[in-house]
């Protein structure tokens, strides 16, 4: 059952505080997920089609729930399969053919009623929504084939969420907005903070070189600050955290798959760090008549953004060179 209550002082007092707050029991399994996973099986069963097509599956595992399925056609297709159930473009590479998941269940879940009356309490009732958003499919790094690995499937490192978009935004209240579909704990890969690490600055972020980590940008070892705290979570729970605070996904060392969605909420008309990727308006008080609540629209945009990409175009989608002694 999702919590009807709206969020408590005692909460905006932590998430002040500490940079971070987890609360439980706001989304509702059945009503705001039930629709989302359903959509994921038509999407799981497309790469289905295609992976027996190609000869790379000979069982179809039709019966298996979608997790097991998942991990199930992935480990023996060996094929890539996080991109096509991406809700976001890639940074680098993208062709007009580039696959991502686009479907109306998600566009209602970006647009949850529940979802945004809590983010009405951290940034006001003039809300956009942020391109920068993914939904993260990690299976166990043990059955992970190497060619599915990429920097959606695996561990996510220690990182500022300011530190990955561009520093036109550095000013702007963006609000990242997690939470897991399946149960999240340490041994399948929840998140990990630092408390209060908000309150101090952007710190030096590198390129990773690491196959398993390989195109992430995140902060170099000696940067990353102690006291760092796991955060088991259940379906329902919803963190909301500051965009300078410190954070990764841990290891998925266990063999469940561990899915997330990974969300961005901001006041309307700040810059949103990726000028290059379509927000949209999710609800405004001052101009109602400007919400976006066409599903076809939406997808629309980002389509738009892909022929756009795929053309060439020159873009930058973070401030990182490399060139600090800590990326050496």
């Amino acid at each position: 059952m999702a919590k009807s209550t709206p969020i408590t002082p005692e909460e905006l007092s932590q998430f002040d505080e500490q940079g971070f707050v987890v609360v439980e029991d706001l989304l509702d399994v059945e009503t705001d997920f039930g629709p989302v996973v359903a959509e994921y099986e038509t999407v799981l069963e497309q790469l289905v089609d295609r992976w027996e097509a190609d000869g790379h599956l000979s069982n179809r595992h039709q019966t298996l729930p979608f997790t097991q399925r998942l991990l199930a056609t992935v480990t023996e297709a060996r094929r890539p399969y996080d991109q096509a159930m991406d809700i976001s473009l890639p940074q680098a590479g993208i062709h007009n053919d580039t696959p991502m998941h686009l479907g109306p269940a998600v566009f209602r879940l970006l647009n949850t009623p529940n979802l945004l009356d809590a983010v009405e309490q951290f940034i006001g009732p003039e809300i956009y929504s942020n391109p920068v958003q993914h939904t993260r499919i990690k299976l166990p790094e043990s059955q992970l084939p190497s060619e599915a690995r990429t920097g959606l499937t695996a561990r996510i490192d220690w990182h500022q969420d300011q530190g990955v978009i561009t520093n036109d935004a550095d000013e702007c209240d963006i609000l990242t907005v997690w939470f897991p579909v399946t149960e999240a704990d340490i041994e399948n890969g929840c998140l990990a903070v630092v408390p209060g690490s908000h309150k101090r600055d952007l710190v030096t972020h590198c390129k990773s070189t690491d196959p398993l980590t390989l195109g992430q940008v995140s902060i170099p070892e000696p940067l990353v600050e102690p006291h760092q705290l796991p955060l088991p979570m259940n379906p329902g729970d919803v963190l909301f955290m500051h965009r300078r605070t410190q954070h990764s996904g841990l290891p998925n060392r266990s063999d469940r798959v561990r899915w997330s969605f990974d969300l961005r909420y901001q006041p309307i008309g700040q810059p949103t760090g990726r000028e290059w990727f379509p927000g949209f308006v999710a609800r405004s008080q001052a101009h109602p008549e400007s919400v976006q609540d066409d599903h076809q629209a939406w997808a629309a945009s980002w389509q738009a953004a892909r022929q756009r990409l795929a053309s060439g175009d020159d873009v930058r989608f973070n401030r990182w060179t490399g060139d600090s002694h800590y990326c050496a």
